[in-house]
């Protein structure tokens, strides 16, 4: 089959695109390059476009039919949770014009598999502390959460009438490094945000320690980002299924770490003696999500390989890797 990976070169996406590349796949690729880098996908052929943009539905129709696709994984779309909330109109903007092209491309290229890069910002606040996939109510509490609850809807409203088969995984938080040259390249993730501020010689910050949970800090479900790549493979081979009990799926460890658990593991990990700041809270972030993951278990036989250590070690290692990020541990000193 020939897969069609929407922001192939961002740090989920290139790990995927890897994959696949790794499971045999034909891998096409369309990206804006906001934030990744087409170095990342391994010879796979890139389209530079944002999906979101007008007429980019018709265009994606004409790469899919050219390039012969059957499935796609959808991963375009705008992240932070902070700055949903800031912007809301650019992010339904982004995001859902974005699902709303992608399922146009595929129902007039006839393309029929698609797997959706979900979010546990779909639960918002959930009434449990290990969330299952049917809990209720689902109500996001910002942009960004809705913007991916809209689109496993605009998704599943399209099964019917156009015969698309469609996947939604939810993933948690999402860490770590496969090989070191996919290292996540934009500072928006907790663990590269710890690194930057090292790398500055600044503490690194924690917002919000006042949450009701055991340390105050935001309690969260980090999985390794191979994993999740993992997981997707897993999917695509699910939707060859002609009987498919669920469309979306937990993506997660079932385990919760908080963030001063995390601080405390870069420090660890790193060697380095560095002492962290407390900032206010940020806008839209609820205090505990952690998922559990017993029906993609069951359903695709899929389960996390990595632990937390994993994840920080990997992500310190493709740090270290990098000339423009490396950090000399032995005159490393904190300057604030």
């Amino acid at each position: 089959m020939t897969v069609l990976v929407t922001g192939g070169c961002g740090y989920i996406g290139a790990h995927v695109v890897h994959a696949l590349h790794q499971a045999g796949e034909r891998v096409v690729v369309v990206d804006d390059l906001s934030y990744g880098k087409p170095t990342r996908i391994e010879g796979s052929r890139l389209y530079g476009m944002d999906i979101a943009a007008p007429g980019a539905g018709e265009r994606l129709a004409e790469i899919m039919k050219a390039e012969g696709v059957d499935s796609v994984i959808h991963f375009a779309a705008r992240k932070q949770v902070g700055e949903s909330v800031e912007k809301p109109l650019w992010y339904y903007q982004q995001n859902i014009n974005g699902m709303l092209n992608v399922l146009t491309g595929m129902k007039e290229s006839g393309a029929k598999k698609l797997v959706f890069s979900s979010s546990a910002a779909t639960y918002g606040v959930p009434p449990v502390d290990v969330v299952p996939e049917d809990v209720v109510p689902m109500l996001p509490i910002n942009p960004y959460g809705q913007t991916k609850l809209f689109g496993e809807w605009m998704a599943r409203a399209c099964e019917e009438p156009y015969g698309i088969r469609f996947c939604g995984l939810r993933y948690f938080n999402v860490a770590g490094c496969g090989p070191v040259e996919l290292e996540d390249p934009a500072i928006l993730n907790l663990i590269p945000m710890l690194f930057d501020r090292l790398k500055k010689g600044k503490a690194p910050a924690i917002f919000g320690d006042d949450y009701p949970t055991p340390d105050g800090t935001c309690v969260r479900d980090y999985i390794h980002v191979s994993d999740l790549a993992d997981a997707h493979i897993a999917a695509l081979k699910y939707l060859d299924r002609d009987e498919r009990k669920y469309d979306v799926f937990n993506v997660g460890t079932g385990e919760g770490t908080s963030v001063r658990q995390i601080v405390d593991e870069v420090k660890k990990v790193t060697g380095l003696p560095f002492h962290e700041t407390v900032m206010p809270r940020r806008a839209g972030d609820p205090p505990h999500l952690i998922g559990d993951a017993t029906r993609i278990t069951t359903e695709m036989g899929w389960h996390a390989k990595y632990n937390v250590e994993d994840i920080v070690k990997s992500a310190w290692d493709a740090w270290q890797a990098n000339p423009e990020h490396h950090i000399d541990v032995a005159t490393w000193k904190q300057t604030d």
